[in-house]
């Protein structure tokens, strides 16, 4: 029967407040944004020693600045040094500042019937890349940086979108810490 959906629609007597509530949400985060910063100058960037390796952040969510769909770090490879092997559901773009080097990225391969499966290949496809060059990360591509010279430092650019997070796919693995990593047991 056509109608039975109409009398349907009309079941329930639960009651909730979400558009007034996005209002206010959205009232309340325009004037927080009028408190973030949009310039920040490179001594208030904070350094990390993490397992991707030593990056020093320019936005980054927690940053608190208007900024707010990408993510910015430099990352520094000591020389003949790497990354650590990771993965994420955003893209990933790296521009480059100096030095020369190759990435290696191990493409994901997946299905997904009832669950996602996961299979990424087993050797990777390697990327040259020097000075002036960007190179582009598809989602959940397993991939590591390396500085080809044994000689010079090389250093980095990485964006990536954070918006990829708010649609439910915060997926982000280190596989492998950098090889100098020195876990920090206080934090």
């Amino acid at each position: 029967m056509p109608f039975e959906e109409a009398k349907k629609s009309r079941e329930g007597d639960r009651r909730e407040n979400y558009y007034e509530d996005s209002l206010r949400e959205s009232q309340a985060f325009r004037e927080e944004y009028k408190k973030m910063t949009g310039v920040i100058k490179a001594a208030e960037m904070p350094w990390e020693e993490s397992r991707q390796g030593l990056i020093k952040h320019m936005v980054n969510e927690k940053m608190k600045t208007t900024e707010c769909a990408i993510d910015l770090y430099q990352q520094f490879l000591s020389p003949g040094g790497k990354s650590g092997k990771h993965r994420h559901m955003s893209e990933e773009l790296i521009y480059v500042l100096e030095g020369s080097g190759y990435d290696l990225h191990w493409d994901v391969r997946f299905d997904c019937i009832d669950t996602y499966i996961w299979d990424w290949e087993k050797e990777p496809k390697k990327f040259a890349w020097e000075e002036g060059d960007y190179v582009y990360i598809p989602p959940y591509t397993t991939h590591q940086h390396v500085n080809a010279d044994p000689d010079k430092p090389a250093r980095f650019v990485s964006a990536s979108n954070r918006i990829v997070k708010a649609l439910g796919f915060n997926w982000m693995e280190q596989v492998e810490p950098a090889p100098d990593y020195k876990e920090d047991k206080n934090v």
